[in-house]
């Protein structure tokens, strides 16, 4: 399991408000709200990057700013994810539009499914995607995700498929999407790479993880032939023992405060 802090410290984190979720009282509140998750989104694309989970200057990790507009946040479209900044974010509507100025553009096509279940889901408050070697390779193999390692077997019932309709830049295949998505917060976008999502930053950091990890563990074990499958029974115990997913556990926050200590270390400029 992942590492934790002892339970009654868990327990206080939780009680903290997330300022994804928290609802800002005045202009300065939500303001100071906004510069938080800004902070926090811009040191998450570095998090990426320093687990090789970039792709260029493509993909997206999307965040919604809490406030009685629906806007998020969104990485400028030409910048590497360590390029990425508080201040250099980008504020988009649900229909890609930038809100206030920006020395960047947003890629269009990379925010349609991001839009589709921003709009369509309530707790997608954070979507994250990426084109991982071992995500895609097992979004390409026919089995897909097998119930086979210490990862996979705490994902039990989260993950869903959505068949490859080409690069993702028309709008009609929002609902077919998310009719294959329902209720899961996992998907496995086939021949094309994963998706997660969560109400926070950290919650969909963990999910995201941990499909991550266990597709690199059923990446290496196809090179020694069949994979032992784990019993489903055995499975839904792991998911509900799974402590990253517990939110007397932080729900993964304490994983993601871990790493963005590593990225302080490493650059600090994502606070800018």
């Amino acid at each position: 399991m992942l590492a934790t802090k002892n339970q009654e410290s868990a327990v206080q984190a939780v009680d903290t408000p997330h300022p994804e979720t928290a609802a800002p009282s005045d202009a300065a509140d939500a303001a100071q709200t906004e510069r938080a998750l800004r902070i926090q989104l811009a040191g998450t694309y570095r998090i990426f990057a320093m687990l090789g989970w970039s792709e260029l200057i493509y993909n997206h990790i999307t965040l919604r700013v809490p406030g009685p507009q629906t806007h998020f946040l969104i990485n400028p479209f030409g910048l590497h994810y360590t390029e990425v900044t508080a201040s250099n974010l980008v504020k988009i509507d649900l229909d890609g539009r930038m809100i206030g100025e920006s020395a960047y553009p947003v890629n269009p096509a990379g925010f349609v499914v991001h839009a589709a279940i921003h709009r369509a889901r309530p707790d997608a408050h954070c979507v994250m995607h990426t084109h991982t070697t071992a995500g895609l390779a097992v979004a390409c193999s026919q089995a897909g995700l097998e119930n086979s390692n210490f990862y996979s077997a705490q994902l039990d019932s989260m993950v869903a498929y959505h068949d490859f309709e080409g690069i993702t830049i028309r709008a009609d295949e929002g609902p077919r999407l998310l009719a294959d998505l329902g209720d899961k917060s996992l998907l496995v976008l086939r021949n094309h790479g994963l998706l997660a999502l969560g109400t926070t930053i950290a919650q969909a950091f963990a999910r995201l993880w941990t499909l991550n990890r266990a597709c690199e563990i059923q990446l290496a074990t196809a090179a020694l032939g069949p994979a032992r499958r784990i019993p489903d029974d055995v499975a839904a115990r792991c998911t509900r023992d799974s402590l990253q997913f517990d939110p007397r556990h932080g729900a993964g926050r304490d994983v993601l405060d871990a790493l963005l200590r590593q990225v302080d270390r490493i650059d600090p400029s994502y606070r800018d």
